[in-house]
């Protein structure tokens, strides 16, 4: 267990190295639970001459000979775990992120079946429990509680000063209005008592792209990556957001209302994984994200972070954090900050990352945050948000400071009863920031500075072979008259192969030489 931005992933690929080398381990498995996590580690393992296929499937069968091993997803073992099990003789797992698996659910059940007979498993966590506390497969137990071998949490990185960043969480009040699902019309703060279900509504109420609270503190954030992009051109800021349509939205808030342009990374995107790579890689100021970005995602240059989500997880809320504390730059401190509405999940959440990061026990601000959020619904009467959420209507939203005031851009926003160094408003930078913003194109734009050509990885190489052979495949069928089956049988067999997926980047070459020859002369190969 090692906390976000400590090097699990370098360490991991180190260890599968390492066994492959001294011949403990024939192959590499990297379980990982997105499909934009399987690319990523594909690429990190290419620094560490290793490949990874990261659009192996379960289908293709056996493994190309030019591969160390494979990156999978969660579901994909789960879907054929039998499959999976045909593959891990001496083979080195790695199971990244393991808490998404659970005993008794589809995944655990899945890993446990396929890699239970593994020669070395490996497992890795940033945040080793389950909001639904099921036990994990392959941990420990000591009681209720998991033992890890190792144990590198965010206090300990903070204290070696060149792992992580210190994270602040400047928390932002408002004032929502609504009309619940049962035709009742509510009015509330964040500091007034309410159950679950209104604290729920109240939160969806101010992340309501209509209201004023979302915009006010957007322009807060925002504020604050342009005084930090003064000193660091390429730093960046992340927004989670609820879902599709809200992300767009406030992409579009960011775009009409701030002058600035915002990446969008959904799940249901199939170019989200290429967008955030892009983004990783580039100076552009925003991403929005549903969930895209909240594990695993490796952007260092995210500096700044707004919590836009109803999503009130203590796993989740870490995840998302976690985006934030990778350090790039060992030669002066590196703060970074997450702006969270001031709900009393969230800011108890807060408080337990910051703890470590202070090194002292804190009192919370109230000692009533725990009655904040009693239930004093029936609960036979409770709401179900899927059932009913098309009753529930977000009235107003407005955001303000802690002394009640409107939010101003200047103004400090303090955390529990301290100021947050370095965050927009403090004395030192109060004039620079009351001045008018800087127009995006001056203040925002990428530095120009020279780019050389990036080196394609080899999964890369291969798709676009693979793409090359099957348009000559096309072109032959179109030619020949011949059928795609034929075509494809004689040209696998003039390379040794059984199916192209299974072909190593010289026979893959080769097939193509071989295909537009024939396409050009007309002769078959024998």
């Amino acid at each position: 267990m090692a906390t976000p931005g400590a090097g699990k992933t370098t360490f991991a690929l180190v260890a599968a190295r390492r066994a492959l080398a001294e011949r403990t381990a024939r192959r590499l498995i990297v379980v990982v639970p997105t499909q934009h996590l399987k690319l990523q580690w594909a690429l990190a393992a290419e620094e560490l001459a290793l490949h990874i296929d990261p659009e192996w499937s379960i289908r293709y069968g056996g493994l190309p000979s030019d591969v160390h091993g494979v990156a999978v997803t969660y579901q994909q073992v789960a879907s054929s775990p039998s499959a999976m099990r045909a593959l891990v003789g001496r083979a080195f797992v790695i199971l990244d992120e393991v808490h998404h698996a659970a005993d008794t659910r589809s995944w655990g059940d899945g890993i446990r079946q396929a890699f239970n007979g593994a020669t070395q498993r490996l497992c890795l966590s940033g945040t080793p429990f389950r909001s639904d506390q099921s036990a994990i497969p392959f941990v420990r137990y000591r009681g209720e509680e998991a033992e890890a071998d190792f144990e590198y949490g965010y206090g300990e990185a903070l204290r070696d000063r060149t792992v992580v960043r210190p994270v602040y969480f400047p928390r932002i009040k408002g004032r929502m209005e609504w009309n619940a699902s049962d035709g009742t019309a509510w009015s509330a703060s964040f500091d007034d008592p309410l159950g679950r279900t209104r604290a729920s509504q109240r939160l969806r109420t101010a992340l309501d792209l209509e209201g004023e609270w979302l915009p006010g503190v957007l322009q807060k954030a925002h504020r604050q990556l342009v005084h930090l992009r003064a000193q660091e051109p390429n730093a960046g800021g992340m927004v989670i957001a609820m879902d599709q349509q809200h992300a767009q939205g406030i992409a579009r808030m960011l775009r009409e209302r701030l002058g600035t342009q915002a990446t969008v990374a959904t799940s249901d995107d199939p170019e989200a994984s290429a967008k955030i790579a892009e983004f990783g890689e580039s100076a552009l100021p925003w991403i929005v994200a549903v969930r895209m970005v909240s594990e695993g995602v490796d952007i260092p240059r995210l500096r700044v972070g707004v919590y836009a989500t109803h999503t009130v997880t203590d796993l989740f809320f870490r995840q998302a954090v976690g985006r934030l504390v990778r350090r790039t730059d060992l030669r002066r401190s590196q703060s970074a900050y997450m702006f969270i509405p001031d709900d009393a999940r969230l800011r108890s959440f807060a408080l337990g990352i910051a703890e470590q990061r202070r090194h002292s026990l804190r009192k919370p601000d109230r000692e009533d945050d725990e009655e904040l959020l009693r239930d004093e619904e029936d609960p036979a009467q409770a709401e179900s948000a899927e059932d009913q959420l098309s009753l529930f209507a977000a009235i107003s939203s407005v955001a303000f400071e802690a002394d009640g005031a409107p939010l101003e851009p200047a103004r400090v926003i303090e955390e529990g009863d301290e100021e947050i160094p370095g965050l927009v408003g403090d004395e030192e930078v109060l004039e620079e920031m009351v001045a008018p913003l800087p127009t995006p194109e001056i203040d925002l734009a990428p530095p120009a500075v020279e780019v050389a050509p990036a080196r394609k990885s080899v999964h890369h190489r291969k798709r676009e072979l693979r793409e090359r052979n099957s348009a000559c495949v096309r072109a032959l069928v179109h030619a020949t008259r011949d059928s795609h089956a034929d075509i494809n049988k004689r040209l696998n067999r003039q390379v040794g192969i059984r199916r192209i997926t299974q072909a190593t980047l010289s026979q893959l070459e080769r097939r193509l030489v071989l295909a537009r020859r024939w396409l050009e002369t007309g002769r078959k190969p024998s």
